[in-house]
């Protein structure tokens, strides 16, 4: 490369945006790749800052832990339940509130709400709800039923669920009204004309042009799901009742042991799990994509 084109190179939009995008690129590399990459190489080793190479040894014994075994379940069984819920949920609440109701846009704050309050204030309105000496117990117990330790028991669960479907339903469903409104009218308008209803419009019209916002909608929760320690770990502690034993108290339990190496395989392990199910959901979409072209 001589020195014009070099020159002419350097003039491009791209390189003027790479320089704008540095710090920020810089600042990503040195706080989240760059560890990451340390992490994945410690969970090749036997020990922190100078171990020797084990090979597999670290999978071979998260793979065969227990514990790990509970926490891959449960978090599965939590987002094969939760974000279904959440995505069907949000996609109603979409489809009412994209048409002329009274205190529509009262009711669309009401959903975003959740998105604004700080994670600890969320635990404690649910701790009031569903502690031992709670509002929910109380209610059970005016009318003569027996309390409940619902986080100790299995509705522990079904609690967690419903906080993941209360905090995350607002934000997905802003997504689904965007998508909803970028749908033209005269779409609408011809069908009506050819004499379709609104059940025919809403299966061939709505959801196959909302199939882009669907898949993002989709992968936004399934990584939402696997943000829920934050609310467990606030709510049960660092060994809450079994049902709700996630995968990060795993990890967060071999952090505070000081086991690196068990708890870098575990990152890892879970991080290549989202990454194929990511490239997959995008495989689908983008042959969806092509076939809808």
């Amino acid at each position: 490369m001589n020195r014009r084109s070099l020159r002419r190179w350097i003039r491009k939009d791209g390189m003027k945006a790479l320089w704008f995008l540095a710090p920020s690129l810089i600042g990503f590399a040195c706080f989240y790749i760059i560890p990451f990459i340390m992490g994945i190489y410690e969970s090749f080793t036997d020990g922190s800052l100078g171990g020797i190479l084990v090979g597999f040894d670290n999978y071979n014994e998260v793979l065969s832990s227990g514990s790990f075994h509970k926490a891959s379940v449960n978090m599965l069984i939590f987002t094969g339940i939760g974000v279904p819920l959440v995505i069907a949920l949000s996609l109603i609440l979409a489809l009412l509130l994209n048409r002329p109701l009274f205190m529509r846009n009262w009711l669309r704050t009401s959903f975003i709400m959740p998105l604004v309050v700080p994670v600890a204030s969320v635990v404690m309105i649910w701790q009031i709800l569903f502690d031992w000496n709670g509002t929910l117990n109380a209610w059970l117990h005016h009318f003569h039923k027996e309390r409940i330790d619902w986080m100790q028991s299995d509705w522990s669960m079904s609690v967690v669920i419903l906080m993941y479907l209360w905090k995350n339903i607002g934000y997905n469903m802003i997504l689904f009204l965007a998508g909803l409104q970028s749908i033209p009218k005269d779409y609408y308008e011809t069908a009506r004309v050819e004499g379709a209803g609104r059940i025919r419009q809403l299966f061939h019209i709505t959801l196959i042009y909302l199939t882009p916002t669907t898949f993002f909608v989709v992968l936004i929760s399934i990584i939402n799901s696997f943000k829920v320690f934050r609310e467990t770990y606030l709510l049960a502690g660092d060994y809450p009742y079994d049902r709700i034993y996630m995968m990060q108290h795993y990890m967060n339990n071999m952090f505070s042991s000081l086991d690196i190496q068990k708890l870098t395989a575990a990152a890892t392990l879970m991080v290549g799990f989202i990454i194929i199910l990511v490239t997959g959901l995008l495989s689908v979409e983008r042959r969806f994509r092509d076939n809808l072209e």
